[in-house]
């Protein structure tokens, strides 16, 4: 499948976007976009690779990947990269697209469902981290506090090995959660040097609008929009699992399960390799 890479500029920034496939799409089907957070488009290309029958959109949201920022600011909020994809899709000027978002990248596509509702037809919304829809978000919060005081003050290895250890955990955020010392980063093959940058998207505090958005649940039920809420069968009980879980019962649905885990559809990269195929071929029925 042919791809090529464009940049849209928009005020305050120039997203970088990559599309596999014509347009406009063969067959009358909708363009599919593949979004995540902080995940940029490289983190989609093996998923996209099983979809040779669509016309596939990744993209790099603002200030991360190959897309630059001048809006002087560094967070991370639904509601920016949310309008900035209504923007994208607009630009590329196919009616309405389906829409496949992992992780952070489904809580902006909730937002953008949220804002401009005409703009997706059918959003898979795969393990989103929003702490507001848990039983113990105010714990969720705590966890999330733990793992960016450990990067603050041990830098990424630190950090990472904590954060690791905050989405392993089965089950609610309880006191013998916040009882176990903080992972030694060698455990998770991480060195515990620390360059002295603070600017990790996950790590740092530039993405906590994500795991704090809450949901208009009003909107996303009255919005034209199918959305199916999608959590991983290896997932069970971790924190993203019982977010998707919470999201989905929020809106009136039982979670979808896919195959493997938060990183289902990775065929290796970041060295987080799940079960693509199989991945790839569930989401396909689910778009139907």
């Amino acid at each position: 499948m042919t791809q090529t890479t464009h940049t849209l500029s928009l005020p305050g920034a120039d997203l970088v976007y990559d599309v596999a496939g014509p347009l406009p799409p063969a067959g009358g089907r909708p363009v599919l976009f593949m979004i995540g957070q902080p995940m940029t488009a490289d983190g989609f290309r093996c998923l996209a690779g099983h979809f040779p029958e669509r016309t596939v959109v990744t993209y790099d949201p603002r200030g991360l990947g190959r897309s630059t920022r001048a809006d002087g600011r560094s967070d991370n909020t639904p509601q920016q990269q949310a309008a900035d994809l209504h923007e994208l899709a607009a630009a590329l000027g196919t009616g309405p697209v389906d829409v496949f978002a992992s992780s952070g990248g489904a809580v902006t596509a909730l937002e953008w469902v949220t804002a401009h509702p005409q703009d997706v037809g059918t959003l898979v919304a795969h393990e989103p981290p929003i702490n507001a829809v848990l039983p113990d978000a105010e714990a969720a919060g705590r966890a999330q506090a733990r793992f960016n005081d450990a990067y603050e003050a041990g830098g990424t290895g630190a950090g990472m090995a904590a954060f690791i250890a905050m989405t392993a955990w089965t089950g609610e955020f309880t006191d013998d959660f916040f009882a176990q010392p903080l992972p030694d980063p060698a455990a998770f093959g991480m060195p515990a040097t620390d360059d002295g940058t603070r600017d990790d998207p996950l790590l740092s505090k530039r993405s906590w609008a994500i795991t704090g958005y809450r949901p208009d649940v009003a909107a996303l039920t009255a919005a034209p929009t199918r959305i199916v809420v999608a959590v991983g069968e290896e997932s069970a009980g971790t924190y993203t699992a019982r977010t998707a879980e919470g999201l989905a019962a929020a809106l009136g649905q039982v979670a979808t399960v896919f195959p493997s885990h938060h990183g289902g559809f990775l065929g290796g990269e970041h060295g987080y390799a799940g079960r693509p195929e199989e991945f790839a071929a569930k989401l396909r029925d689910v778009l139907g």
